[in-house]
């Protein structure tokens, strides 16, 4: 099953065309980043699939609602997602375990606050002013705020900007967490790291357009891209492309006798292959 299917999606602000008839499937349970440079596309798309924004034409399905609609239709698709947006203001004279029961009040299935908070790693803080969190406690407040619904499908947008190594890698183990109880991600990002670490699949839009959708070590022909060996001769390093880098070791093995100076091994990363696949659609 999908949870999103978009088909011919258009969207234009005067002769700006922001979106320019994107296909695109989201299936059940999986997590989806969707990469772009700024002005590609992207905040358009998922704002059209959250219902914050209309489109001009095409046909959008978001967990099998059309998020146009409006009534208590529409209210009852709200109690089904979760939405985490870059930055939020809520009162900083609130605390935590009491900006979360508000939230909760919003939906008519929420879960537990006590296992919200558990969920997120939030129990030390649970009697702690918004104001005096830090930056990443604040962001785990953000998606507790945004799963207390219960949601079958979350938004994450940009969810670990400004957050040091140690907080990133818990936020990751956090969203590997939610996966795992089968909420289903649609995850925008500028960490190409970030999508390789959490996505089973991402998205690359430009222009208004998705160039490719793919897994993301075969991201535009990642997998069989070559590799290049890399080592050190005297004093120089020297380094060779090849599509066979086991033929290349093992030629320079019998050079040297085994210990071959400073070698490497190394094929494009996903963030080479991303800056290619945008840097190609302006040429």
């Amino acid at each position: 099953m999908s949870a999103i299917e978009v088909t011919g999606l258009r969207k234009s602000y005067g002769q700006v065309h922001a979106v320019q008839g994107i296909d695109l499937t989201i299936a059940t349970g999986e997590i989806f980043a969707l990469l772009g440079p700024n002005g590609a596309g992207k905040t358009t798309t998922v704002e059209i699939l959250e219902g914050f924004r209309t489109r001009d034409s095409g046909n959008v399905h978001v967990l099998g609602f059309d998020p146009r609609t409006e009534g208590q239709a529409a209210r009852e698709w709200r109690n089904r997602i979760g939405i985490v947006l870059q930055s939020t203001s809520d009162s900083g004279d609130l605390t935590v375990i009491e900006t979360i029961q508000h939230f909760s009040g919003y939906y008519s299935n929420p879960r537990r606050v006590e296992d919200v908070i558990h969920s997120v790693g939030l129990e030390d803080k649970s009697n702690s002013l918004i104001r005096k969190l830090s930056g990443g406690q604040r962001r785990r407040l953000d998606v507790a705020l945004g799963i207390v619904g219960n949601p079958e499908l979350l938004f994450l947008d940009e969810p670990t900007t400004g957050f040091d190594p140690e907080a990133r890698r818990a936020f990751w183990a956090l969203i590997q967490k939610l996966r795992g109880d089968g909420t289903t991600i649609l995850l925008t990002t500028h960490y190409l790291d970030e999508a390789e670490a959490l996505a089973d699949r991402v998205g690359v839009i430009n222009d208004g357009k998705i160039i490719e959708v793919s897994t993301p070590s075969e991201l535009g022909g990642r997998s069989t891209a070559k590799a290049l060996v890399t080592w050190r001769e005297g004093s120089e390093i020297k380094s060779e492309s090849t599509n066979n880098p086991t033929a290349v070791v093992n030629k320079l093995s019998t050079k040297f006798n085994g210990v071959i100076p400073e070698l490497t091994v190394t094929r494009p990363s996903l963030e080479d292959i991303y800056l290619e696949m945008i840097g190609q659609t302006h040429e």
